[in-house]
């Protein structure tokens, strides 16, 4: 009797023993990508190279677990796997499983992911929630500038998860290459993994689905432009470490869109084409570029979305001169062929999301019930360093009472039925305090155009 006791204890200790092994190959992840009504893309970051496969399972039903075909994680793709897992059903929730080496990697918090819902021609598109904000500075003090830390109450990505939305949009800077790491795809490399190894950042990754947009410190120099000579290397890094949909056919920069319910996001690179900022001999000056500012225009005039979200890193409406917004650095003429464009094809309900300047604030472009308003919602810091200056700037459009200067994120809660279908917008701290809160009710305007200047 004496004998098996000792037999089971040491199956115990090895079994144990295989398990920690399994989660010592993980790096970071697992992470929910782009998510649709039949599939969905998993991804996950091993420490060297292994196989790496997921089992997911319709919720309650495990013992039909199905597997998905194995990746071998290589260096030169830093160990990363994108698996699509397809044939899902609409609308179900489906509990899934890391496995590595054919071993199960167990978590303390339940995997789950759920699949879009099949509205369309059916009923009124569900409620339902999203996370957005940008600026994710993780403190690593061996490339840091000296004095105090930049980043940091990382607890913050805790808050968002514990918050449990639909999906999350990041608005660009979700990491910072430090200097000369853009020079080097192996350097670049590092950074993203440092980032997206926190403990704090695994539980968001594994239980919401992601989409992401680059802005400057995600692929190279503060303030990079089109100039930048290693952008290519940049992007592809960029999508290495995000499971995003596939970029728009015919745009080299990072510009991706996708729908859920009646929204739909148009997310846009304001780096790849950029013209440089201090560029003086050039009028007009261009952000985003002619193909992929054509591309977007098309693209709104076509979408059937009730809701319209236009992605992009520097503000958008902010009227003042200050830093990275559209009025600044000559974009400002680019910035009014936008909003006339807008105007002249009677887009309702477009709302900029947009990011970088290191306090949230929302802005509005209201000129009466001839026009469609358009709405700017700026939310940053995640965990940079805040800009506590943003009051003196003259933006003329800023809803009063909007702005917010500490760390913070944002949670759209997209709801109601028909014309009472409406964008509620709850602004939190970072251990997840409601801050304050704004209401985006549905566009209503006649269909005459003319406008003046802002």
């Amino acid at each position: 009797m004496k004998k098996l006791w000792y037999i089971g204890i040491i199956v115990t200790l090895l079994f144990s023993e295989n398990l920690l092994a399994q989660k010592s190959l993980l790096q970071s992840g697992p992470m929910l990508g782009r998510v649709n009504k039949t599939d969905i893309m998993l991804w996950a970051q091993t420490k060297k190279p292994a196989q790496v496969s997921f089992k997911y399972w319709e919720q309650g039903n495990q013992k039909h677990a199905k597997v998905t075909p194995q990746v071998h994680t290589q260096k030169e793709d830093a160990y990363i796997a994108k698996i699509v897992v397809s044939g899902l059903k609409p609308s179900t929730t489906y509990g899934y499983q890391l496995k590595i080496n054919n071993k199960d990697v167990h978590f303390d918090f339940p995997l789950t992911f759920t699949t879009q819902d099949v509205w369309l021609w059916h009923h009124a598109p569900a409620d339902f929630t999203f996370a957005f904000g940008s600026g994710a500075y993780i403190n690593d003090p061996v490339f840091d500038r000296s004095g105090k830390a930049y980043g940091g109450q990382y607890e913050i990505y805790e808050s968002i998860a514990d918050k449990k939305p639909n999906f999350m949009v990041w608005d660009g800077d979700n990491t910072y290459l430090r200097q000369n790491e853009w020079d080097s795809k192996e350097a670049m490399i590092y950074r993203y993994t440092h980032d997206w190894s926190i403990p704090e950042k695994q539980k968001l990754f594994a239980t919401v689905p992601h989409y992401a947009i680059l802005d400057d410190h995600d692929t190279g120099p503060n303030d990079s432009d089109g100039s930048f000579w290693n952008k290519d290397t940049g992007n592809e890094v960029f999508n290495l470490f995000w499971a995003n949909p596939k970029h728009v056919s015919g745009l080299k920069s990072a510009t991706y869109q996708f729908s859920y319910n009646d929204a739909e996001f148009f997310l846009l690179d304001d780096r790849y084409y950029r013209d440089p900022n201090k560029l003086t001999s050039k009028d007009p000056k261009t952000m985003l570029g002619e193909k992929q500012k054509e591309w977007l225009k098309k693209a709104l005039v076509f979408s059937q979305a009730k809701w319209k979200f236009i992605v992009t890193g520097g503000q958008f409406l902010n009227t003042a001169r200050k830093y990275e917004t559209y009025s600044n650095n000559g974009f400002d003429k680019e910035r009014l062929e936008i909003i006339d464009f807008i105007y002249k094809e009677k887009l309702k309900n477009v709302i900029f999301l947009t990011g970088d300047r290191h306090m949230t604030e929302i802005s509005l472009l209201d000129e009466g019930k001839q026009l469609p308003k358009i709405y700017d919602i700026t939310v940053s810091p995640f965990t940079s360093g805040p800009n506590t200056f943003a009051e003196k700037e003259p933006n003329r459009l800023r809803v009063p009472n909007s702005l917010i200067e500490e760390r913070n994120f944002a949670i759209f809660k997209i709801e109601g039925k028909g014309k009472d279908r409406h964008i509620k917008i709850n602004f939190y701290d970072r251990k997840g305090k409601l801050i304050k809160d704004y209401t985006i009710k549905q566009d209503a305007y006649n269909n005459s155009y003319g406008r003046k200047r802002h």
